[in-house]
């Protein structure tokens, strides 16, 4: 390793550590290669770590066996190369923090006529665009309060019918498309509105004597329909007197740490108010870096999609790589972005108010060991996973063969993240190989989980570990394989004795054990849902193959057509040669001519 480093290059690029069993423990990147990695050791009498770096990064070296570089074109390429790499291969040493959501917006189209508020996640293309967000939640429940308080054109659709509907007689909209309102009418309207979605009290003031006249005639479900909009409002910002100057606009980050959690706060500021705010944890170990925790929050948030980015930017603390990451984010949005750590005036109240709200959240979190911790620790997992994907695959001898993954988020399950998968290989083996490598296929667009739960046994656990390191990721992984009573699957709750096989070795925890229990948990979701997906299609299939029966095909001559093909539809879609060519001209006319 010692001529490699002295043969680095002077330029811009990333660099990777590696132990002696080649996996990888750190990723970062250089201004200049050669300055960057020397300066983590010392080359005489021999090759040592830098005894002057914390303690972090000199446990990290005690394990570098061997060291990768990739040289790229400007430092900016290199901060996004890194952020990148970290995602998908999971390093030991580099932090993870959470993928970042876009967050929805409201906007007006005003350069249309009788224009309307609608809901966007993307930049929308026009001339009169005023966006007011992001609302990391509650974004639906202001815009249809929108819509039940001021006369606007309720639908899409109502200018087109010409005609006054429902909403006109019900006192909703004041009939633009009869010409009962001009449009000079309608843009008042609309100023009041945009003046309500940052004034709030004006919606809030409204809703509450809404809810109260609906509880007085009781009409309880109404009330609490009400109710539950006012507390999604209201969640919407984070209380503060602190106001500025009517034109300004900010973003403000802010995270904080304790001993195992963090949390990001992000406070978004419009026209000098705080109109909204959010929040999320992750999960550190000691190797918590500052200056890696706000590069990556800063880029997973602001993406070229962003419908509206502030010049400025406050964060709650410096951070090495501030003047890159505002290099890169400029360049990414083509507008001049400003990172501020502000050091007087009311900016440094905006941050400090940021941070005592982080401090708080993490506060609030502080509870017993939670099962997650004591999976890690018994498995020695290299991190404590809240984001697990779990595997398992369906079928019925060979018929019907699908597989599962299912994904738990912080205790929840993430419905919108599971994923079914039609698979083509004969034995189970090689089903969970095809599941498992489609996954990894996907990890530059959707970043690995911190815990893979395979159904089966040792076999399957090699198999994930041998894929994962081909592909380079770091990703800890467990398989369960389901206790065999007369050689049938058991799983009758507290009492199955499954077998856990972890890289460490292989554990037969008693019953009762909430470590299994959680594991089993996770297991049987993935176990649900595969067979779930399963029975459908084995169902559609049966129909299929009942019609293809009715008309004079036979079992023997389905199989091999399916066989073949794959699929039913793909059957549907070959043409008459094809048929004729896998079985005969009989068939092929059956399928091909007949009606």
């Amino acid at each position: 390793m010692i001529e490699k480093i002295r043969q680095l290059p002077n330029s811009a690029g990333v660099y990777q550590y590696f132990d002696a069993n080649g996996k990888l423990l750190y990723v970062g990147k250089a201004k200049n290669l050669k300055n960057r990695v020397k300066s983590y050791w010392r080359f005489t009498p021999s090759l040592h770590p830098n005894p002057n770096l914390s303690a972090r990064i000199l446990k990290m070296l005690s394990q570098t066996r061997s060291m990768e570089y990739i040289v790229v074109d400007s430092n900016e390429d290199a901060l996004i190369l890194e952020n990148s790499l970290i995602k998908q291969l999971k390093p030991k040493y580099n932090i993870l923090l959470r993928d970042d959501k876009t967050y929805p917006y409201i906007y007006i189209d005003e350069s249309k006529p009788f224009a309307r508020f609608e809901i966007t996640r993307k930049v929308v293309k026009g001339k009169n665009i005023s966006y007011y967000g992001p609302f990391p939640s509650g974004a639906k429940v202001l815009l249809d309060s929108l819509y039940e308080i001021f006369p606007l054109v309720q639908k899409k659709s109502c200018l087109r019918e010409k005609n006054a509907c429902l909403f006109h007689q019900i006192n909703k909209c004041l009939a633009p498309c009869e010409g009962k309102v001009t449009q000079d009418e309608y843009n008042h309207i609309i100023t009041k509105a945009k003046e309500a979605i940052v004034k709030r009290k004006i919606i809030l003031d409204y809703l509450e004597t809404k809810m109260f006249e609906y509880a007085s005639n009781e009409r309880f479900e109404e009330a609490g329909k009400l109710r539950d909009a006012i507390e999604s409002i209201k969640a919407l910002s984070i209380n503060s007197n602190i106001d500025l100057a009517n034109d300004v606009d900010l973003d403000i980050f802010a995270i904080e740490v304790d001993k195992d959690r963090g949390v990001i706060v992000k406070m978004f500021m419009r026209g000098g108010k705080i109109i909204s705010s959010s929040h999320s944890y992750f999960r550190h170990t000691e190797f918590f870096d500052v200056n890696e925790a706000y590069k990556q929050a800063l880029l997973e948030f602001y993406t070229i999609d962003t419908p509206f980015v502030t010049k400025q930017i406050v964060v709650a603390h410096s951070f090495e790589d501030k003047e890159e990451v505002t290099s890169t984010i400029s360049k990414k949005l083509n507008h001049k972005v400003k990172i501020i750590y502000p050091q007087r005036g009311s900016k440094v109240q905006l941050a400090k108010l940021a941070l005592t709200n982080a401090q708080e959240l993490l506060k609030q979190n502080i509870s017993k060991e939670s099962v997650e911790s004591q999976v890690a620790l018994l498995f020695e997992l290299s991190r404590v996973p809240y984001r697990i994907e779990s595997f398992d695959n369906s079928h019925m001898q060979g018929v019907a063969t699908v597989g599962g993954m299912v994904v738990q988020d912080e205790g929840k399950w993430d419905k919108n993240s599971y994923r079914r998968y039609e698979l083509n290989a004969k034995d189970e083996y090689g089903q969970m190989k095809e599941m498992l490598t489609r996954r990894i296929e996907k990890f530059e667009e959707l970043p690995p989980p911190d815990l893979w739960i395979l159904d089966g046994g040792m076999a399957n656990l090699n198999l994930a570990k041998e894929l994962l390191k081909s592909a380079g990721v770091n990703l800890d992984v467990i398989a369960i394989a389901k206790e065999k009573l007369d050689a049938k699957a058991h799983r009758a709750k507290g009492s199955a004795k499954d077998i856990i096989y972890t890289s460490i070795g292989t554990f037969e925890l008693s019953p009762i054990d909430k470590r299994l229990m959680w594991v089993q948990k996770q297991r049987d979701e993935a176990h649900r849902y595969a067979i779930t997906y399963h029975q459908n299609k084995k169902r559609k299939q049966d129909i299929q193959i009942s019609l293809l029966n009715k008309k004079g095909i036979g079992v023997a001559t389905v199989s091999k057509l399916i066989n073949y093909f794959g699929s039913f539809d793909k059957i549907q879609n070959a043409n008459y040669d094809e048929i004729k060519a896998v079985t005969n001209k009989k068939i092929a006319d059956i399928l091909k001519n007949s009606s």
